[in-house]
């Protein structure tokens, strides 16, 4: 069992303790951490899982063969994969480019879209967080101004 206690005192709530139990080696401080550094990352794993069975709805796959479920399952990852990315993108960054996560004809077609439902001129410019509002919008979402950044629900909408 590890044990691992958040150092000082949170405001207004007690500090994080962890107890958690694994059948791997912990023999120094060093691989302790590394086995904490795992947990932390699970729930980002749980919801790659969720995109993929939710999103891309792969346990309703009526392949008969092992080798047609594996090539589905293979893309299904690829595309889960791209809309946590992308989510996680857009909270991480607000300057990068769209060409970091889109191809330009993605990048063409959502400014298109996005033109047509302004009734407005091709945006010139496009930041890659109004492709991704863009993407969200085609996903259900109203896009209102106090809403915060699209979801991967949304963004598998709009995929």
């Amino acid at each position: 069992m590890l044990h691992a206690a958040a150092r000082g005192k949170p405001r207004g709530r007690d500090p994080i303790a962890w107890k958690l139990i694994t059948n791997l080696p912990i023999h120094s401080r060093a691989e302790a951490i590394e086995k904490l550094e795992w947990y932390a990352r699970r729930e980002k794993i749980e919801v790659f899982h969720k995109i993929l069975k939710s999103g891309c709805q792969a346990e309703r796959s009526k392949l008969r063969t092992a080798e047609r479920l594996v090539n589905l399952l293979a893309l299904f990852c690829i595309l889960s994969w791209r809309i946590f990315w992308l989510t996680m993108l857009n909270r991480a960054t607000e300057s990068a480019k769209p060409s970091l996560a889109f191809t330009p004809q993605e990048i063409d077609i959502l400014a298109r879209l996005a033109a047509d439902r302004q009734r407005t001129a091709v945006r010139r410019s496009p930041t890659i967080q109004s492709c991704l509002r863009q993407l969200a919008r085609l996903g259900g979402t109203p896009d209102l101004a106090s809403d915060p950044p699209p979801g991967n629900i949304v963004i598998w909408r709009g995929m």
